[in-house]
């Protein structure tokens, strides 16, 4: 299981804000655990704080736009991009302005600022967004389209296409994150100069220049024309004739696809985890990506815990004999079958009914359910595991109840179910005493929550 990651020490990038123009100071700082990414306004009263998610996106016109309350800051992604593609979980971003700097216009920067401070590996486990099925969204009056598919890891696929002659479809891949610094990181924004007259009129890119976006000119102007957007941008003039790119070209022959892969990893981002699945993105721009951010946000609240992944074709950590020899649990009372996963504060049990429990004898005849503290009991006794396997010769050792709380059933357990128990330790031991949050699943949706302390007693 992968270990959640920081920065090592500060560093501070500075420059203009593409909108507002403003010379700007972003400060990145080391966070602790389970912190995740916030942005903090040190210019504000109050210094107010924000956490960098999905919910707080209230505009994407040209950049992605975050506001809670009276704080607002735009310009993210790139930034949030690099954080993601770098494995960074957990920062403080501190800015004194209403935007991050746009710097040349990609992640470039961002990420050499990243890799000169160095990235620092923390003990507790990354938390995954992980797909488990087809996700699809679309937004039919601009044909933009975004699919996100079950795979062990997180890929992109980017295709765009413009009515233009000089930039008309591209693609752009990413198989592995491992190769974002070297293939993506240094794609730059892009804009047409057909639209930049209407941002100008919605008092945007003030900050904007031919340094730090690909201005791409394709439809004819007349000179007199060309020369008076020229002068509203502070650039020089140029021949109104030749269209392309009018900043020297392009780095790479699909660097503006690349540079949208960019952005929808840095939108992605606010799904507040990383995510494992392939990305199939189409005419893909900030509205699309952040509107799937928010759906797998809304979906993350339903259910603070995922249900784990269980393939039946992978031997388990504890099979029944080795559970038996830990748990002094026997016929009819042991609940646990077999351990699939255990790390140092989280183990997953799974329990098979089947119709032959005794219990479905009387619990109910004619309609059998299992009872809900016998999956109370499933749990802890996965739970037990879990704290036994921390002490020498654990046979030695029994666990007890001393308090259960907030425990929740969702929906009946029955025969034919695989029910997956999720156990988590909220708080370090001491003196033998194990405060744990268990969760048991069938079919990917919660059955049972509940919250309990065990102690740990040796035996007589």
């Amino acid at each position: 299981m992968s270990k959640q990651q920081t920065i090592k020490q500060a560093f501070t990038l500075s420059g203009k804000g593409l909108h507002t123009g403003l010379e700007i100071n972003l400060t990145f700082k080391p966070a602790s655990e389970n912190h995740g990414i916030k942005i903090k306004r040190i210019d504000l009263e109050g210094q107010p704080v924000m956490d960098a998610v999905a919910e707080y996106v209230t505009e994407t016109t040209r950049g992605t736009v975050l506001q809670k309350g009276e704080m607002q800051i735009s310009t993210i992604e790139h930034v949030m991009s690099s954080l993601y593609a770098l494995g960074i979980d957990n920062c403080l971003l501190e800015v004194d302005a209403p935007e991050f700097p746009i710097l040349d216009g990609s992640a470039k920067y961002v990420v050499e600022g990243i890799q000169k401070t160095g990235i620092e590996v923390q003990s507790a486990d990354k938390d995954y967004y992980i797909v488990r099925k087809k996700i699809e969204y679309s937004i039919p009056e601009t044909g933009a389209k975004i699919t996100i598919i079950p795979d062990d890891t997180f890929s992109v696929d980017v295709h765009i296409g413009f009515n233009s002659s000089v930039l008309a479809n591209q693609y752009a891949s990413l198989s592995s994150l491992d190769n974002f610094v070297d293939q993506v990181s240094s794609a730059r924004t892009f804009v047409f100069v057909h639209e930049l007259e209407p941002l100008i009129k919605m008092n945007l890119i003030k900050g904007g220049d031919l340094k730090n976006a690909i201005v791409i000119y394709d439809r004819k102007l007349a000179q007199e024309d060309f020369d008076k957007l020229a002068d509203l941008l502070h650039q020089p003039h140029l021949d109104a004739d030749k269209l392309g790119y009018l900043n020297g070209g392009i780095h790479f022959s699909n660097e503006p696809a690349t540079h949208k892969l960019l952005d929808i990893i840095g939108d992605l981002a606010l799904i507040g985890k990383p995510l494992k699945g392939k990305v199939i993105a189409t005419y893909p721009g900030h509205k699309i990506n952040t509107d799937v951010a928010k759906l797998i946000r809304k979906e993350l609240k339903k259910q603070e815990v995922q249900a784990p992944i269980y393939d039946d074709s992978i031997p388990p950590v504890l099979d029944v004999n080795a559970i038996r020899k830990l748990l002094p649990h026997r016929w009819p009372f042991l609940m646990v079958d077999k351990i699939i996963e255990m790390r140092e504060k989280v183990i997953v049990g799974v329990k098979n009914v089947t119709v032959n429990e005794t219990f479905f004898m009387g619990h109910f005849p004619d309609e059998p359910v299992m009872p809900g503290v016998l999956l109370v009991e499933a749990m802890a006794q996965t739970g037990g595991l879990l704290v036994l396997n921390t002490v020498d010769e654990p046979e030695r050792y029994s666990t007890y109840f001393l308090k259960i709380d907030n425990v929740k059933f969702r929906q009946k357990v029955v025969p034919g179910d695989t029910v997956i128990f999720h156990l988590e330790m909220t708080e370090p031991m001491r003196r033998g005493c194990a405060v744990m949050k268990g969760t048991a699943f069938v079919g990917g949706k919660i059955v049972t929550e509940a919250e309990f302390m065990a102690q740990i007693v040796k035996n007589k």
